[in-house]
């Protein structure tokens, strides 16, 4: 992911104006945010279709979704470009580097929660940790946590389950990311990066890094346009996709085929929905409006969120990307190890809810 640069600059528009109009527009967000339901049943009633048959039921969920998804995506991204311009990536390299294993990853967790970034996007930070020096299994707690549990996935998971479930995948994720990058750091693997990345690696200390100019709040306001405008741009694609698949499950997958496949029942369901997840590729926007089709259609809890991790923190482009930087071996043990922990969370999300 590029870094979205800025520099203070004197603004066109007095800084009232700027916060005035930062507060109108959550407000109509807010009213119109409300009003999409009823929006999404007053299109569906136009077309010639029957609401309640298969087409209807799809077209309704996709004109509902696709608004909602990309309201919630725009107020949030620009939410966390505000929150991130206090909090650099320089910053958090040099917050990171000479941690301890077992602080770090809890902090690099921790972090990754913080940064809006799908799994591919979150590889060229992970390679910045890298060659800033931090310890190996520290930078895969960030690399885990970053796509999995951040606040895209969290508001989502708590307006369409409750704030109960969120809670728990938000402890379990972190979890995860912690658990995961702290096995991989006791490998002592380092070996198996790419030879560029190891001689980085070794030779790495951990730099000073200089404090920025100071940003005034309105060009805090402009990195967070900025930061829609580049991510926006980057998933808007993979969304709507993820809506089209979840609106043809919900509305013509029969719901006896969803429960046989990841019916609580079936002791196979959680493998099998982290192996059907792993080819596929989305971020959290993209991968919620799956989840709440094949949670309407009666599939268990664990095992629907077991696919929802796999789709996104062991999707195949990042597996292609990460190539650049780490052997196939070290790949082959991210993914047994995330893989391990994505089936344990799926299994006893099953037997909690």
């Amino acid at each position: 992911m590029s870094t979205i640069q800025t520099h203070p600059t004197h603004p066109t528009r007095p800084d009232w104006l700027w916060h005035f109009g930062v507060v109108a527009f959550v407000a109509l967000w807010w009213g119109l945010y409300h009003q999409l339901q009823p929006l999404a049943e007053w299109l569906t009633a136009q077309l010639p279709v029957e609401r309640h048959s298969h087409t209807g039921e799809a077209i309704a969920f996709f004109l509902y979704d696709v608004p909602k998804v990309m309201m919630l995506l725009t107020l949030i991204v620009f939410a966390m470009g505000v929150v991130r311009s206090f909090f650099s990536p320089e910053k958090t390299r040099a917050l990171l580097s000479g941690k301890r294993e077992g602080v770090g990853n809890v902090l690099s967790a921790g972090l990754g929660v913080l940064t809006p970034f799908c799994s591919c996007s979150a590889v060229p930070l992970f390679i910045g940790f890298v060659s800033a020096g931090v310890p190996l299994g520290v930078t895969f707690s960030f690399l885990i946590a970053a796509p999995m549990v951040n606040e895209v996935a969290l508001v989502l998971l708590f307006g369409l389950v409750g704030w109960q479930v969120a809670a728990t995948y938000l402890a379990f994720g972190l979890g995860l990311a912690v658990v995961a990058g702290f096995v991989i750091g006791k490998l002592k693997l380092e070996g198996w990066l790419q030879d560029w990345v190891r001689e980085i690696h070794s030779g790495a200390g951990t730099a000073e890094m200089p404090e920025g100019e100071g940003l005034t709040m309105v060009d805090r306001y402009r990195l967070g346009i900025a930061a829609v405008k580049e991510i926006f741009a980057k998933v808007w694609v993979w969304i709507l996709l993820g809506i089209a698949m979840g609106a043809l499950i919900h509305g013509y997958v029969p719901e006896d085929l969803m429960v046989t496949i990841m019916g609580a029942d079936a002791w196979w369901s959680v493998p099998a929905a982290v192996v059907l997840g792993i080819p596929m590729y989305t971020n959290a926007a993209g991968v919620i409006p799956i989840v709440e089709a094949l949670l309407g259609k009666g599939a268990a809890l664990g095992t629907v969120l077991a696919f929802m991790m796999s789709v996104i923190a062991l999707s195949l482009p990042e597996m292609i990307i990460l190539k650049q930087v780490l052997t196939y071996r070290l790949i082959a043990v991210f993914i047994g190890v995330v893989g391990s922990g994505i089936l344990a969370v799926g299994i006893l999300f099953n037997l909690i809810f």
